[in-house]
């Protein structure tokens, strides 16, 4: 089965929300796995909108924090598919805070999902299509990225 492949245009997310007191340590600074949270869920989406399938979260690769999102500020997520497989997604989320006189990077993140059928099996899903350099770069990066995963995994002996 042939699947078209898809622009990362067709599935990117984003999400805003404001920081609220419950979400904060006691440096007035969100707790890092509320971002991750939220992380996870915009990813999810981008994942399952690229696909059109119901996915899993196969691999939180990375989550670097830049700087730090405080109380009263907005998180803004940005989600996009830089890499796929047969049935697996690469997603990268770039994490932003804004406040009344700034908006500024905060994070990046790349996570690995994985399309399911109704009894949890992988499934195939569709190519990723880059367009831009960017895209272009992001996933020729991903590649490398998905080769340590894979070196990683085998490195298990469950």
């Amino acid at each position: 089965m042939s699947l078209k492949p898809k622009k990362p245009s067709q599935s990117r997310s984003q999400m805003t929300d404001i920081i609220l007191p419950a979400q904060t340590n006691n440096h007035g600074t969100i707790f890092g796995g509320e971002v991750m949270s939220y992380v996870d869920r915009i990813a999810s989406i981008t994942a399952s909108r690229h696909c059109g399938l119901p996915v899993v979260t196969a691999s939180f690769d990375s989550l670097d924090f830049l700087s730090p999102i405080r109380l009263g500020e907005v998180i803004i997520l940005n989600a996009s598919v830089t890499w796929t497989g047969r049935t697996s997604m690469e997603v990268m989320v770039t994490i932003e805070a804004e406040s009344l006189t700034e908006r500024r990077v905060t994070g990046v993140s790349f996570l690995t999902f994985v399309a399911v059928d109704q009894n949890g099996r992988p499934i195939p899903v569709p190519p990723i299509e880059p367009e831009t350099e960017e895209e272009k770069y992001q996933f020729e990066l991903a590649k490398e990225r998905a080769a340590l995963r894979k070196r990683r995994r085998e490195k298990f002996d469950f």
